[in-house]
This record gives structure tokens, sequence and C-alpha cells, in this order.
């Protein structure tokens, strides 16, 4: 066999298996309906007021949740909008995941996630392109920029606005990061997020969320209407002042634990933290 046919039967064999890199990188295109199991109470009828325990929260952070009031979710400027990308993946609705190649060389240009919920749409840069300057704007899901790790997706994600962490008034800022891992197993994706916040967090905050594979996925709009649910005086804001919220202690007399345990901390979620209980 001559040399010339050895490399068209060569470059041929390469583009029918796939380049190593690529043969490696897992599929997780395609429509994907969230697992609740895990944490049901929290993502499903939602956190009671109060309950930051385990959460490595700052002071900062502890105080702005218990300064929050449900009823700020009543403004007409508070009801459309949609989760950001720190913590849309632990919402409700369905998440389909789609490539942008570009059409000459077929080269990965970006991924796109969408959740339905709010219209939630990210754009995840796969062109090996540096993230914005610090001054560049800031929106719900960020600017995000993504590598394969084996067969783990890996996202970056700067440029949030500030956002929250848990539907009871816990925050964080506008300088928060956010790290995604897509893993699949079989019909099934792992979904880890690594926040860290140098405003409200004391360490990273790590979560885990899981997804079954539609196999005939489909995705209706999601339009969203404001409305005025409530009539106030211009300007106001709900809110509570420091030792104004009467209800942090609700959820602590609830499951019988002290409130400074409930209060959370980076320290509420290691098992010595009992020994400092009275």
């Amino acid at each position: 066999m001559n040399m010339g046919k050895s490399a068209c039967l060569f470059s041929l064999a390469l583009i029918i298996s796939g380049s190593p890199a690529t043969f490696a990188q897992m599929n997780i295109m395609g429509y994907w309906n969230p697992i609740y199991h895990e944490d049901f109470e929290e993502r499903i009828p939602g956190p009671a007021l109060g309950d930051y325990l385990g959460l490595p929260i700052n002071e900062a952070g502890r105080l702005r949740g218990q300064s929050w009031s449900p009823a700020l979710l009543t403004l007409p400027e508070h009801q459309c909008k949609p989760h950001p990308s720190t913590y849309g993946f632990r919402g409700v609705g369905v998440l389909r995941i789609w490539e942008e190649r570009d059409p000459a060389t077929q080269e990965l240009i970006k991924i796109h996630t969408y959740i339905a919920w709010q219209a939630q749409h990210r754009e995840i840069w796969m062109d090996g392109r540096e993230h914005p300057p610090e001054y560049a704007r800031h929106t719900w899901q960020g600017f995000s920029t993504g590598h394969w790790e084996g067969d783990a997706l890996v996202v970056h994600t700067t440029h949030l606005k500030a956002g929250w962490i848990r539907r009871n008034g816990l925050a964080l800022s506008d300088q928060a990061t956010l790290t995604d891992r897509f893993h699949r197993h079989g019909n099934i994706m792992t979904h880890v997020s690594i926040i860290e916040d140098p405003v409200y967090l004391s360490e990273p905050l790590i979560k885990t969320n899981g997804f079954e594979l539609l196999e005939n996925g489909s995705m209706d709009p999601y339009p969203c209407n404001t409305v005025v649910e409530v009539v106030r005086p211009e300007g106001e804001v709900p809110h509570y002042l420091p030792g104004e919220n009467t209800y942090l202690e609700e959820f602590a007399n609830d499951v019988g634990l002290p409130l400074e345990a409930t209060m959370g901390g980076a320290e509420t979620a290691l098992p010595e933290f009992q020994e400092k209980l009275p």
C-alpha cells in the first residue's frame, strides 16, 4: 500500500471515529427534565423563613436574609425576574441544551442552555475567548466560558447581576462567580454548582441537581406580565429593619433546633457544631 493511500485511509478513519478529544466528550444535548427528589422541600414548596442551616453565609449574608420580606415579590419590578444562573438549575422547568457550530469548519463555538421558567437563556462560549473586563455589563446569566475535562463539561461564569442562593432572602452580590460541572450517566445528568462570593459567603457553596433525558422533549414559551398586586405608596419597598423580623424563630421552633443553628454559617454544616450548642 503506497503512502498516499495510507494517509487517505487514516484521514477517513479520523472522520468516522472522531479525534481522541472529541471522542472523550459526552453528548449532553437535548431536553432534560429536573429531578426533584433531592432537596424537594427547598426547591418545590420553598424554604422556610430563617432556614439558613448548613449554608456558609457570613454575617453580612445573614443580616441581608433577616431583612428580606416575601412581600418584595409582589412589586411589579420583581415579578418577572428570571433566576440567575447561580440558582436557575435548582428551579423548575424543562432544560434544553444545544450546540452552535461554525458552518464552514464545524468547530464548536458555544453551547446554549435554556430553562423554560422565565425564559432563562445562557450562552457558554467554547472557542477559548477570555472573559470581559470587570467593568463590563452584568446580566442574569452572566458571561460563561466552558471546556471539557474528560467527558465532563466545566463552565466558569462571571459578570452576574446580584442574585440569590435560596428563595428566602439569602442573597448573592454582583461579585459572585459560578463554576458548573455537567456529568452524564446514561439518561441521567448530574449538575454540580460551586458558588463563590466575597461579599456574602465565607467559603464556596456546593450543590448538586439531577436531570433525566426526555426522549421526545418540547418546550412552550413563557410569557410574563406584571400587575399591581398590592397598592402601596410610591417608592415603598417591603423589608425588615434589624430586630424587627418576628418570623425568624418559627423554623427553629418547628424543627426543634436552637435559633443559633438555623441562622447558618459554615460551621453549622459540621458535626462538631453540636458540641457548641446548649
